[in-house]
């Protein structure tokens, strides 16, 4: 093809027309729905599923709770930082978007016009993924395998280069692991203190019962005990 042969030797090129050109095959409708999700869908079901582990972690109540709430705020943050560590990077590196030096690529989403390098999509979803994995690694791998699914959107999309999403994984991946035990040694506390609290612990852990309180005892043990006291008071 004339414009795998203007790409030369570069792997890197040659990879983004190989996944980019897998757009121009596809029916419209389904460039429409990738657009979606490598734009927006992914980013939601990383929220989600962050979401859907505190409930989890919450409903269970244990005695860890507090530190993997913990965890669980540290992934947010951690994808943040990230976006802000990429900034100077950007700057730095100054890496055109692909359809800017590259003809022939079907670019599904227009206005484009910031830097390639890093993918802010890529870097934001593995440092959730990475950082979900520190909390719940069943929910973390869940987590990673979306990353790996929006870098694979990006390059489908025509936006970035396959390295600007490399990039991405490699930095969300250095912010939230690097940072990980000075962030959790500051958030802990914060939420054991929360935990403590009795309109507010309901953010960590499902209220229940004090052990050997009225409430915590089985149905026919509680009727037993307020039979006793009625007879008591007559």
């Amino acid at each position: 093809m004339a414009v795998l042969a203007e790409s030369g030797s570069n792997p890197d090129v040659d990879l983004l027309y190989d996944i980019n050109g897998l757009a121009k095959d596809a029916p419209h409708w389904f460039d429409r729905a990738m657009e979606f999700v490598g734009e927006y869908g992914l980013l939601l079901a990383m929220v989600l599923l962050v979401l859907w582990c505190w409930w989890s972690v919450r409903r269970r109540g244990t005695e860890d709770a507090a530190s993997s709430v913990a965890a669980l705020l540290w992934a947010p943050l951690a994808a943040g930082i990230a976006v802000l560590v990429n900034i100077p990077i950007r700057g730095f590196v100054e890496r055109p978007r692909p359809f800017v030096d590259h003809q022939g690529l079907d670019v599904l989403v227009s206005g484009k016009s910031d830097f390639s390098f890093v993918s802010d999509h890529a870097t934001i979803t593995m440092a959730l993924g990475v950082g979900l994995f520190v909390a719940n690694r069943r929910f973390g791998t869940a987590g990673i395998g979306l990353a790996l699914l929006e870098g694979f959107c990006r390059v489908y999309m025509g936006v970035h280069y396959p390295t600007d999403v490399v990039g991405g994984f490699a930095l969300g991946t250095a912010v939230a692991l690097l940072l990980s035990p000075p962030a959790m040694a500051l958030l802990t506390p914060l939420v054991r203190a929360v935990e403590r609290s009795p309109r507010a612990g309901w953010i960590v852990r499902r209220r229940s019962a004090a052990p050997g309180s009225r409430d915590a005892l089985l149905p026919g043990a509680r009727s037993s005990l307020e039979s006793e006291e009625r007879d008591l008071a007559a």
